[in-house]
C-alpha cells in the first residue's frame, strides 16, 4: 500500500450508521388513526361520533343501492326502449326517395369528416297512400341529382328516422344503467359533505364559546 495512506479502521465502540441510530426494536409505534372518531380518547367530540356513524352508514348503504339501482333501472329502460323499439317498426316503413338536387360537395372530399357529414336536399318519394311526397332529408354530400337513396316514413308521410336497432337499445339502457349506478354514491357524499360542514361550523362556535369562557375576553371572528 501507498506510503501515506492510512489503512481503513473499524468504527469505534458505541458508533453506529446512519441508519442504525434507531434499531428497529426500538422504534415507537405511530399513534393508529384509523377510525379515530368511533374509538374512545380524551379529543373526541361528540360531532366527530356522529360524522362517522354518519360515513359509515351512508357508505354501506350506497354500497348496496348502487347495484339494486342499476339493475331496477336498467331494466325499466330497456324494456321502455325494446317497446319503442317494436311501435316504431310497426309503424314506420322504408321507401326509395329521389333527390331532386345534386347536394353539395365537401370542401375536404374524402376526409373523416367528409364521410360525417351530411346536407339537407330536397327528394321525391311516394307516400303511404301511394301519392307522390316531397320533403328534405340529409344525405351524403356530393352526390347528384337523381341518386336513390333509403329513407323512413311514418304512416302519415313524413320522414323519420329508422327504428331503434339493438345495438342502439344497448347503448341507451347502459347509459340510464350507469347513472342509476353513480347516483346512490353522488347522493352519499353530498349528504356527507353538508352535514360534515354544518357540523364543522358547530364545533367552531362551540370552540369560540369555550375560548371565550376561558379567556374571559370576546374573541372577534
Amino acid at each position: 500500500m501507498p506510503a501515506g495512506i492510512p489503512e481503513p479502521q473499524p468504527p469505534p465502540e458505541g458508533r453506529h450508521r446512519p441508519d442504525d441510530r434507531y434499531p428497529a426494536e426500538d422504534v415507537p409505534d405511530l399513534p393508529r388513526v384509523t377510525l379515530w372518531r368511533l374509538r374512545r380518547n380524551p379529543l373526541r367530540r361528540r360531532t366527530d361520533l356522529v360524522q362517522a356513524w354518519l360515513a359509515l352508514g351512508l357508505f354501506l348503504t350506497a354500497l348496496a343501492a348502487a347495484p339494486t339501482a342499476m339493475f331496477l333501472v336498467g331494466d325499466a329502460a330497456y324494456g321502455h326502449y325494446r317497446e319503442t323499439a317494436d311501435a316504431q317498426a310497426r309503424t314506420r316503413r322504408p321507401t326509395t326517395a329521389v333527390l331532386l338536387h345534386p347536394a353539395p360537395r365537401h370542401p375536404e372530399p374524402g376526409s373523416p369528416e367528409a364521410k360525417r357529414t351530411r346536407y339537407p336536399v330536397e327528394v321525391r318519394f311516394t307516400g303511404p297512400d301511394g301519392r307522390p311526397r316531397t320533403a328534405r332529408t340529409d344525405v351524403p354530400p356530393g352526390l347528384p341529382a337523381g341518386t336513390a337513396i333509403g329513407i323512413w316514413s311514418d304512416p302519415h308521410g313524413r320522414l323519420t328516422a329508422p327504428p331503434l336497432t339493438t345495438d342502439e337499445i344497448r347503448s341507451r339502457t347502459m347509459g340510464w344503467a350507469i347513472l342509476a349506478f353513480l347516483t346512490p354514491p353522488a347522493l352519499a357524499a353530498t349528504l356527507y359533505a353538508t352535514t360534515s360542514l354544518t357540523l364543522h361550523h358547530r364545533n367552531l362556535r362551540a370552540w369560540d364559546r369555550a375560548w371565550r369562557g376561558t379567556s374571559g375576553t370576546g374573541v372577534q371572528r
